[in-house]
């Protein structure tokens, strides 16, 4: 099982109401019962979840995208994960048009531990492959598992803390989000 690179992947932003889940707890760990950084503590939530997503290799949230790589004729693994469903294919042209794939033309497969994988089984004269996935760990925030919240949690309150200093994260969040980390060779 070779694979063809995947060329990019975009994912929906992670719904307010987490975001919204996000915040209240980095309020409660901050000791702070006003509305006055709201906004910055949003941004900073939303950044955590950003680094906690880049550190562990998987989304933490589950939300659509579209997922494009080089037209694959071998089984090839899709970058993002853990993919809860693959929805539809398109043949993507190098003018950007794209053309729908007929179900028989490709085949797709979730493993248990949600690694999405896809070929294509008929040559055609575009050279990449348009996917609508769905990706993510858990539906909500009370969903994600606790280690991953505390770790989130804990760098947004850090970052909000030493926005005037350069001081290094804590380690304790790379050790909570450490057994969720998923190493990929290339």
């Amino acid at each position: 099982m070779q694979g063809a690179q995947a060329m990019s992947v975009n994912m929906t932003a992670v719904s307010q109401p987490i975001v919204d889940a996000g915040i209240a707890e980095t309020k409660e760990w901050l000791r702070i019962d006003t509305a006055n950084d709201d906004a910055t503590i949003e941004a900073l939530v939303r950044a955590a979840i950003g680094m906690a997503e880049d550190f562990c290799g998987q989304r933490m949230f589950a939300r659509a995208g579209v997922e494009v790589l080089t037209l694959p004729y071998e089984w090839t693994r899709l970058r993002a994960c853990p993919v809860s469903a693959i929805t539809a294919a398109r043949a993507l042209a190098g003018n950007g048009t794209t053309s729908a794939l007929a179900g028989g033309s490709y085949a797709t497969d979730i493993t248990g531990d949600g690694d999405g994988w896809v070929r294509v089984g008929l040559s055609r004269s575009e050279t990449r492959l348009e996917l609508d996935i769905v990706a993510g760990m858990a539906a909500d925030w009370p969903s994600l598992p606790e280690a991953l919240r505390q770790g989130i949690v804990r760098l947004a309150a850090h970052l909000f803390t030493e926005r005037e200093n350069s001081d290094p994260p804590p380690a304790i969040v790379t050790a909570l989000w450490r057994p969720w980390r998923r190493m990929r060779i290339a």
